[in-house]
C-alpha cells in the first residue's frame, strides 16, 4: 500500500505502533496511556491500524478492533498537541474508513466512543448517535 500524504510534512501509514510507542501516544494527546502489559496483549490483535509520521517520529494513530466478520471498533483515534489541528485526525478517519470500505462484509456493526466534540468528525464519516435507542457503556478493571 502507497502511504497516504495529509500534507507534504505527514505520512499516514499502514500498521500498528509499538508498545512503548502506543502507550506514550495515548498518554500524550489525553487518551490516557494503557498498561504495557494490556497493550502487548492487545495491539496484536487490530484488525486495521494506521500510524502518523513526522520528521521520523510517530505523532498520531488509529485503530480498527473486533472480531472481524461481525463486529469491529474504531478506537485509539489520536494526535499529539503539537500536531492538532492540520486534518490528521480527518486523515486517520479516512484511512480506517476506506479499509472498512474495502474489507467489511455486509452486515459488519462497527461502532465508536466519541468524546466530547469528535462526534462531529465521526459523522462526516457516517457514524450517528444510537441514543436514545441504545446508549454506551462501560466497565473498567
Amino acid at each position: 500500500m502507497t502511504p497516504a500524504t495529509a500534507n507534504a510534512d505527514y505520512e499516514i501509514l499502514p500498521g500498528v505502533p509499538d508498545v512503548p510507542t502506543y502507550r506514550r501516544l495515548r498518554g500524550e494527546s489525553g487518551l490516557g496511556a494503557k498498561s504495557a502489559e494490556g497493550s502487548a496483549l492487545g495491539l496484536p490483535n487490530s484488525w486495521y491500524a494506521v500510524t502518523v509520521r513526522h520528521g521520523g517520529e510517530t505523532v498520531g494513530m488509529g485503530r480498527i478492533i473486533g472480531d472481524g466478520g461481525c463486529f469491529l471498533q474504531i478506537v485509539d483515534i489520536c494526535v499529539l498537541p503539537a500536531h492538532q489541528g492540520r486534518g490528521l485526525g480527518k486523515q486517520i478517519m479516512a484511512e480506517l474508513s476506506a479499509e472498512l470500505e474495502r474489507r467489511a462484509p455486509q452486515g459488519t456493526y462497527v461502532s465508536l466512543i466519541a468524546d466530547g466534540d469528535a462526534r462531529h468528525l465521526y459523522s462526516k464519516y457516517g457514524f450517528a448517535e444510537t441514543a436514545p435507542a441504545s446508549v454506551g457503556m462501560a466497565r473498567l478493571f
